[in-house]
């Protein structure tokens, strides 16, 4: 059953957990807890009085579009092509001024000015999107499994909750929507497994950690030729016991490793996830407070445990200053209320 709860639990918590790891998404580890504190950054680092998200908040934020989009075209849609054309338009917001020139169909997220700015956009996105974004898993465009591709479909997971489209269509449709730009077995495999995880949660009251599991058997299910989707289970069984372990926070993210790349970016959300599924507060400072890509094991996590906990779970703190907390809300609701898909 779906939850609006869940739905703007999820995306709020993402963005919440972009805004928290992005200011200090390039630091060491010493840099931060010196800068910091001895817990590490645990408020946003405001900026004229802002919390500011990274490339990561923005492109789901086109990925949600992209889903709604596909709503309106009907159930003729194609929605691995709508997804492709919000994220031309994410480009768009990139390297363009706004107001952007465009003609045809478009995102109307192309009408917000706080969007037409550069933050830190990762690199094979840009390289992808500019040639297209037509990758596909069987014609790969390249052979990056950076993070770029799991970061940003959490709004799949969501848009199908509830549905009676199969649970193995929508995660098949985060895998592509990540090799769209990201053509290495572990740059959209992990993608598949976020949306097993986030629609398992958003429309149930599974446990977590049975959430966890089922997007492991998922995967295996779908991937069984791909040489490298052990690997990836491997790890989430380590996040897993890592979680229910003594072992110190940061030593367990260390062994996890540092979240450049889209499988340890899910495993170290899914370990602090698990590590503190009661608490959002607790996760977010954990899932953040290490040398590696903050800012999207951040997003991660929040959009994990924002659909497992709901929004009302997400601290005030959270919510108070968050860059486009309102649109945020907006789009959340708007996926909730579209007719589910069939």
């Amino acid at each position: 059953m779906r939850d609006i709860n869940k739905f703007r639990g999820c995306l709020t918590g993402g963005a919440a957990g972009d805004a928290l790891g992005y200011a200090v998404e390039f630091m060491g580890e010493r840099q931060i807890f010196q800068q910091f504190g001895s817990n590490g950054i645990t408020e946003y680092s405001l900026t004229g009085g802002i919390a500011l998200f990274s490339d990561d908040t923005q492109m789901s934020l086109f990925t949600a579009d992209g889903l709604l989009m596909s709503a309106e075209d009907g159930e003729n849609a194609d929605i691995t092509e709508n997804i492709a054309l919000c994220y031309r338009d994410w480009y768009i917001t990139q390297t363009r001024r706004f107001p952007a020139e465009y003609t045809g169909k478009h995102s109307g997220l192309l009408e917000i000015p706080e969007l037409f700015s550069p933050r830190a956009p990762g690199m094979t996105c840009l390289s992808a999107i500019e040639h297209g974004a037509d990758g596909t898993i069987e014609s790969p465009l390249n052979n990056s499994k950076g993070c770029g591709g799991v970061m940003r479909v959490a709004p799949i997971g969501l848009y199908f909750s509830g549905s009676k489209v199969g649970t193995d269509t929508s995660d098949m449709l985060g895998a592509k929507a990540a090799a769209l730009t990201h053509g290495h077995e572990l740059g959209y495999i992990p993608a598949a497994a976020l949306v097993h995880i986030v629609r398992a949660v958003g429309e149930s009251d599974i446990s977590l950690i049975n959430a966890v599991n089922e997007s492991i058997s998922a995967v295996e299910r779908l991937f069984p030729d791909a040489g490298e989707t052990s690997r990836m289970t491997r790890l989430l069984h380590n996040a897993a016991e890592l979680a229910y372990s003594d072992t110190d926070e940061l030593n367990a993210i260390h062994r996890l490793g540092e979240g450049w790349v889209a499988e340890e970016t899910l495993a170290i959300a899914v370990y602090c996830s698990l590590k503190h599924e009661s608490d959002f507060d607790k996760a977010l400072i954990a899932s953040v407070n290490h040398k590696g890509d903050s800012d999207s094991t951040g997003a991660v996590t929040g959009n994990i445990l924002g659909a497992f906990l709901g929004y009302d779970a997400i601290p005030d703190k959270y919510k108070r200053s968050l860059e486009l907390h309102g649109l945020i809300i907006r789009i959340a609701d708007k996926l909730y209320n579209t007719p589910l898909p069939v």
